[in-house]
């Protein structure tokens, strides 16, 4: 079958790099992906930690959008939780009008600790609590879509003033919440199955199971699904292995609460870890591994049988990794066996 490759990016700190030599790695990274091929890039949202210079996909859409020219640029995800749903339309149809076919709207909800979240809130009274996602949801597909009825308050003012340009749209989860959401709204769904690899496939039936044929167009009349993987690739095992050394490293550290260190050198990792990772046996593509190391050939096996199983059109590649050099051969080599 035929796979699209495409990648997630978050902009990954070594110790004590500037921010602004990692904003130049972005935009050389995103330059790659495109001459190699790769369909779309996504910019990620994340808080209060280290490793990543990635807070404001809405910002660094338009860098790495001007940079390019024809690969498609979104967000991985937009923590809708957090914002409103009239600003982030009035944002994404804005970002569509400035590059006219490119733009996605990725959309998800996650949260960044309790302080932070609190930070984020604009009504600090309180401290929310309240889970209204779907909510947010279906108002932000009202904003783009003119969707609101006569008589909401909504429909006598708007988030943009023509549907041309509109921001392709998928929804992001982990959990069977976002999977049922995305298939009762005929959504484009996008499945971090780096966070949720034993449950990804039982997930994405239940966006199949419950996918209805979208009312409005920012969706499809059957299901699409994405899935993204953490992949770890290079010319030999314990290459790949000493790449994907420093994620793992850093996983182990989140998984203790510490968001405060900055990502390991890979020479540092491979000690911490006391030995070069190597990927875990899997013979089920249904139950993919967490981390999928090793090279071309041995990944591309591993790709095609996990997409056929999952009847995945995209590979989303989670390539997390501060070694620049290493991190493009890896992108490059998939990009060229793909191919």
């Amino acid at each position: 079958m035929s796979i699209k490759l495409s990648l997630i990016e978050l902009g990954a700190r070594a110790n004590g790099q500037a921010g602004s030599d990692v904003v130049k790695n972005i935009i050389t990274t995103a330059q790659k992906a495109e001459e190699w091929g790769y369909h779309r890039i996504w910019l990620g949202e994340h808080h209060n930690t280290a490793n990543f210079i990635s807070l404001a996909p809405e910002v660094t859409i338009p860098l790495v959008a001007s940079n390019t020219s024809h690969i498609r640029v979104g967000s991985g995800a937009v923590l809708l939780n957090h914002y409103s749903p009239f600003k982030v339309a009035e944002v994404f149809t804005l970002l569509g009008d400035m590059f006219p076919g490119r733009i996605d709207m990725g959309i998800g909800r996650a949260t960044t600790g309790p302080v932070s979240d609190f930070a984020l809130q604009r009504n600090r009274s309180i401290q929310q609590r309240s889970d209204d996602s779907e909510e947010q949801l279906v108002e932000l597909l009202n904003w783009l879509t003119d969707g609101f009825e006569k008589r909401n308050v909504f429909s006598h003012i708007k988030a943009h003033y023509g549907t041309k340009n509109l921001p392709e749209f998928w929804l992001l989860g982990s959990s069977q919440w976002s999977a049922y959401a995305a298939g009762s709204l005929g959504l484009n769904y996008s499945f971090a199955g780096f966070i949720n690899p034993g449950q990804a496939y039982r997930i994405s039936q239940v966006y199949r199971d419950n996918f209805s044929p979208a009312k409005h167009h920012l969706g499809g009349s059957s299901p699409r699904l994405m899935l993204s993987l953490n992949i770890y690739c290079a010319d030999t095992p314990e290459n790949a292995g000493k790449l994907a050394a420093p994620m793992i490293v850093m996983m182990q550290r989140l998984r203790q609460g510490d968001i405060k260190s900055p990502m390991e050198s890979e020479e540092n990792a491979v000690k911490l870890i006391g030995g070069i990772p190597r990927q875990p046996d899997f013979s089920d593509p249904a139950i993919p591994s967490q981390y999928l190391i090793g090279t071309a050939e041995t990944i591309h096996k591993d790709l095609i049988a996990i997409a056929d199983t999952f009847g995945a059109e995209e590979i989303m590649i989670q390539c997390i990794s501060n070694n620049l050099a290493n991190r493009l051969k890896c992108l490059k080599l998939l990009s060229e066996i793909f191919r």
